[in-house]
């Protein structure tokens, strides 16, 4: 069998001080991680690895799944590309891992951190962190479903406290080819700082258990320094980052774009959105995008209040020429 994804990334170059290159990924979110928003990073700057938006399985098994499939589109520029699904029925897990493979995803990764409400009362999401062993056969029957395509997690520390000394090596002993821990627990959300200090156990946890299986954390990383730190802290193989891309496709990059350069890619991203969409996907969406982008320059709030009001990518350009004061 060849070599997976994962692997060649972990293979891959150190620097020329020998150190070993940080793996980096955007984190999946909801309405966010769609494909014309990774596009942005395709041009921009693009991480080690790229991550769909979460997507229910029993939505993708259902008569309703032909509206989930645009959460799943990408192209070829985005390899290697990673489809995150969320479910707590081992069978229903077992059955998507087809349609995985049919789809042309390089990794599939399981939810097993997400804090809303609607995914946990489906036994989904962070609420399999206080079921282990059922989260342990859902792992199973999507590596039996998946073939060869890799299966990874993503999780927090823990539910209500910290249990990384239980839960993680329950997962590591699945045989995970990632696994990405955000440094919280479900209790917390983000309403504390992530415990980067915890990192160098869960590395240890790893070692012990499953020396294989690559370890990214994820949590208050927003610069691309801050997150080659926590990386050379902890020892992980690397970082997923979720706020801190928000409005800065430039982030992996390490560029800091001028004014004009990052309103005229939010218009392109609108118009991007609405032309990739069409419908099928409420422009709406763009609006927290609007919201990052204008952030940090003279008159961000009066932009952005005028943005929250659009209806499509026409209005957004011609609010924010308006606004700049000159064709973008």
């Amino acid at each position: 069998m060849s070599p997976s994804f994962w692997q060649k990334l972990s293979a891959g170059g150190g620097s020329a001080s020998g150190e070993k290159k940080p793996i980096f990924a955007i984190a999946p979110m909801a309405n966010v991680t769609d494909a014309a928003f990774r596009k942005m990073f395709v041009e921009c700057g693009r991480p080690d690895v790229f991550w769909t938006e979460f997507v229910s399985v029993e939505g993708l098994l259902s008569r309703g799944k032909e509206a989930l499939l645009p959460d799943l589109w990408f192209d070829k520029s985005e390899h290697p590309i990673v489809a995150q699904i969320f479910g707590s029925n081992p069978e229903q897990l077992e059955r998507i891992g087809p349609l995985i493979r049919e789809l042309g995803f390089d990794g599939v990764d399981i939810n097993m951190g997400c804090p809303d409400k609607n995914v946990e009362k489906q036994g989904a999401g962070a609420a399999l962190i206080k079921t282990p062993e059922l989260a342990k056969q859902i792992i199973r029957a999507l590596k039996k479903g998946a073939g060869p395509i890799p299966v990874s997690v993503k999780t927090r520390i823990g539910y209500s406290k910290n249990e990384i000394s239980t839960w993680i090596p329950a997962l590591l002993e699945e045989g995970l080819a990632a696994l990405t821990v955000h440094l919280r627990t479900r209790k917390e959300m983000s309403d504390v700082p992530a415990h980067w200090e915890l990192g160098e156990e869960i590395v240890r946890l790893r070692d012990r258990y499953a020396p294989q299986t690559l370890i990214l954390g994820n949590g208050d990383l927003n610069s691309l320094d801050v997150a080659r730190a926590r990386v050379k802290e902890s020892g992980m193989d690397g970082a997923m980052i979720g706020q801190g891309v928000f409005g800065n496709p430039w982030f992996f990059s390490g560029r800091i774009p001028d004014t004009k350069e990052k309103l005229t890619l939010m218009v392109r991203h609108a118009e991007l959105f609405e032309k990739m969409f069409q419908g099928k996907k409420s422009f709406a969406v763009m609006k927290k995008h609007f919201k990052a982008y204008s952030k940090g320059f003279a008159g961000f709030r009066e932009l952005y209040l005028r943005l929250m009001k659009v209806k499509n990518s026409a209005e957004t350009r011609k609010i924010t020429e308006e606004f700049f004061g000159g064709t973008l």
